[in-house]
């Protein structure tokens, strides 16, 4: 007994131990896969029921453009269609953009439509209006989850209500309720943006299709008993809680003819004589009524909404001017904005300093198509630029990552021809795994401060998770500066541009291939020579809130763009900083302004992003930073993530008891994109499943496809290694038992000795 006592006192602890953690392990593992599954089932739920009017989708050939047929109960019908038309105007350094959106209901039957877009991340959305016949119904800006229960009460009563929600500074949803047979209604949205200036080129972007993104699993944090006793329960944490709402559902081009036909109005007002206008991606054509204005349409009248319109204009002088300064009064106060262009280092005058390049390559699924083939021609013309003193990486990733070298290594031909033939190897497929890639990039493993370390971001930024990108950037960022490349024809501007800000660094768009020596060139541009730094913004008369509140560092080419609120338009401003190692500054004086137009709108805009900015550095709480935007958007009457515009049609149209029905508006997959790459394989869904396909919430590809039987449906890929802590909680358990029954027979083999 003596031996037992002992061995009980010194081996059931551990073996106490090993159970708990076995335990611990296996039942963290099964939560895991339990939770990926139960995602899985709610999405295929969602999905099913949300969109099961389009259950069956014809073929392009049987369809209209802009149109959306569905078979259902063996009788062709048209879903519910939205078209847009688009009308910009540009005064100077801004533009006023309205957005008509037309829903025409061709059923039978009282629907609700939701359709996801995109808009400018840099535009100020401030007004909607819903048209029903004669009807004008102009809304209003309300905190929005106010304005979510005026809509759903709105919805329930049979009134016609519309409601415009911002789900990321770039991703918005129209929801229109109550739109009966036969009926349209219009939506018409308007917003104020900026002009983009580079050099002596200025452009305006207009995004039309929300491509999908990737969003990663939600993650198993811990699994413990429950406090009611009722058993195992897991808690976890969803990067992309919002994942169904900027999800919108993607028909496959190779079944469908394009829908959400777009058409689209430029009336160009420069301020000064212009001369090249060029569209990069659409067909247009151009009217020219005087030498500052141009009135540009397109020469097909209306398009399938798949890819940005991007329209670029210069001046009609060799140069542009290099200082822009526009005011505009509103109450008791004035705004500004300002462009100023700081000069170029003369390049005999410059020291370069050498660098070390780390350039990271997106080869995930929704790179397929022409999007990969720009991302590689863009990198290996970046390898070409690299110089001798230089040291260069190189990292490829989707939902897996790989390194080239364990270190930036030389930029000799050896090493450049290596990088080379691993760019060129490239296949695009899986998820999109973004933030471990920027972590492996900023992580600085040589210490020589006397090298410049840049990061070269290649990426169509097709992700759901932007927060937690931008939190990497922050806590990692050392002295790196990071520079986004935006790949294809939809890319996600919203995330390139704040993590470019966030990183000091600049955002370049490639939109097609023919853009990618001219675009990298401009890149190079910005990386060989130095940048504006250190630089300063004062008022000599009066007092200003200007933004944004940090200043960044100019590259060449940029301006740097201030908008400001002041007590009275007096005195000068004053804007110093070094260019490269001279100092340089530049005295305005405000009196000079030009009239302008929305500026007070742009200004709270760029507030509001200060904000945002401020809670991602940790410089201001989410409370506080909430109830700055807050105040910012009720005040200027613009929608935000915590405002939102809805209108309200006072008189009932749906008759009591008549069903309404939810009809997602689908989108197109963005010109280039491979759908296969993105959603995976059309065979491995079961035929029913395959006609659903296309238009039910679907989510990006979260792994590579793999061979699979016709009607096999797979888990997808989560953000845990489920199988090896079931594996290792196993194992525990089995050793435990293996020493309990070791501890049980030793005193019997005690006792026959």
């Amino acid at each position: 007994m003596d031996a037992y006592d002992t061995a009980d006192s010194d081996e059931h602890p551990l073996l106490s131990r090993l159970i708990k953690v076995g335990l611990f392990l296996l039942a963290q593992g099964i939560a895991v896969m339990l939770v990926a599954f139960l995602a899985l089932l709610v999405s295929f739920g969602t999905s099913w029921s949300a969109t099961t009017e389009q259950a069956s989708l014809l073929q392009p050939g049987e369809a209209r453009s802009g149109s959306l047929l569905l078979k259902e109960d063996g009788a062709i019908t048209e879903a519910i269609r939205v078209g847009t038309d688009v009308d910009i105007t540009v005064s100077g350094p801004t533009l006023r953009a309205r957005v008509t959106q037309v829903f025409r209901n061709p059923t039978k039957d009282w629907v609700e439509a939701t359709y996801v877009y995109p808009l400018a991340t840099g535009g100020a959305v401030d007004t909607l209006k819903m048209v029903v016949g004669d009807r004008v119904i102009v809304g209003d800006i309300k905190e929005r989850q106010q304005a979510r229960v005026i809509y759903e009460e709105a919805r329930r009563a049979g009134q016609k209500a519309a409601l415009t929600e911002q789900q990321r500074p770039n991703i918005f949803t129209n929801s229109v309720a109550n739109i009966g047979p036969g009926e349209t209604v219009l939506v018409q949205i308007e917003y104020q943006e900026p002009v983009h200036q580079s050099g002596n080129e200025y452009s305006l972007r207009l995004p039309l299709v929300v491509g999908p993104r990737y969003n990663p699993a939600p993650i198993v944090q811990s699994v413990d008993f429950r406090k009611d006793g009722s058993g195992w329960g897991a808690a976890t944490s969803d990067p992309v809680p919002d994942r169904d709402r900027i999800s919108p559902p993607v028909l496959d081009p190779a079944r469908n003819a394009p829908v959400n036909p777009t058409s689209i109005t430029v009336r160009l007002k420069a301020g000064f004589a212009l001369g090249e206008i060029k569209s990069h991606h659409h067909n247009v054509k151009t009217e020219s009524p005087d030498d500052t204005t141009r009135v540009v349409t397109l020469a097909d009248g209306v398009v399938p909404a798949d890819r940005d319109f991007e329209l670029t204009w210069k001046p009609a002088a060799e140069k542009a001017p290099s200082v822009g300064l526009f005011r505009e009064r509103i109450g008791d106060a004035d705004y500004l904005l300002a462009f100023v262009t700081p000069p170029g280092a003369e390049q005999a005058a410059q020291k370069p300093l050498p660098r070390e390049v780390v350039f990271v390559i997106d080869n995930s699924g929704s790179m397929g198509g022409t999007s990969i083939v720009q991302a590689k021609a863009s990198l290996l013309y970046a390898l070409g630029r690299l110089q001798p003193n230089d040291r260069f990486n190189v990292i490829r990733f989707d939902d897996t990552m790989d390194v080239l070298f364990p270190a930036s290594v030389p930029a000799d031909a050896t090493h450049v021809g290596e990088a080379t033939s691993f760019v060129g190897a490239l296949q695009a497929r899986g998820g999109t795994e973004m933030v471990p890639a920027m972590r492996a990039a900023l992580t600085d493993k040589i210490s020589d401060t006397n090298m410049v370390r840049q990061v070269v971001f290649l990426t169509d930024g097709a992700i759901g998770n932007e927060q937690q990108l931008f939190d990497a950037i922050t806590t990692m960022r050392g002295r790196s500066r990071v520079f986004m490349v935006g790949i294809g024809s939809a890319p996600n501007t919203y995330l390139m541009t704040r993590a470019a800000e966030l990183g000091r660094g600049a955002f370049t768009h490639i939109g097609s291939v023919e853009q990618v020596e001219e675009r990298m060139r401009g890149l190079f541009a910005k990386l060989e020579n130095p940048a504006v730094t250190g630089i300063t913004a004062r008022f000599s008369d009066t007092k200003a809130d200007v933004t944004p509140a940090i200043i960044p560092d100019v590259y060449r080419d940029e301006p740097l763009v201030l908008a400001a609120r002041l007590d009275k338009l007096a005195g000068s401003l004053e804007i110093k900083g070094r260019v490269g190692d001279r100092p340089w500054s530049v005295t305005l004086p405000l009196q000079s302004a030009a009239e302008g137009k929305g500026l007070s709108k742009l200004w709270a805009r760029r507030k509001i992003a200060d904000a945002e900015v401020a809670r991602t550095l940790r410089e201001m709480t989410p409370e506080e930073a909430d109830k700055a935007i807050l105040a910012l958007a009720l005040d200027h009457q613009i929608v935000t993530r915590l405002t939102s515009l809805v209108a309200v049609d006072k008189t009932p149209s749906r008759p009591e008891g008549s069903p309404l029905k939810l009809s997602e508006l689908p989108v197109n997959l963005p010109a280039g994109w491979d759908f296969e790459k993105v959603f995976g394989e059309r065979q491995q869904l079961p035929t029913q499943l395959r006609e659903r396909h296309a238009d039910a919430r679907n989510q990006p590809a979260t792994r590579r496809p793999t061979p699979a039987a016709p009607d096999a449906i797979r888990l997808p890929k989560t953000a845990t290694s489920a199988e090896l802590k079931m594996i290792a909680g196993f194992i525990l358990i089995v050793l435990a038992v293996v020493l309990f029954v070791f501890n049980r027979r030793r005193p019997l083999l005690t006792d026959a000795g």
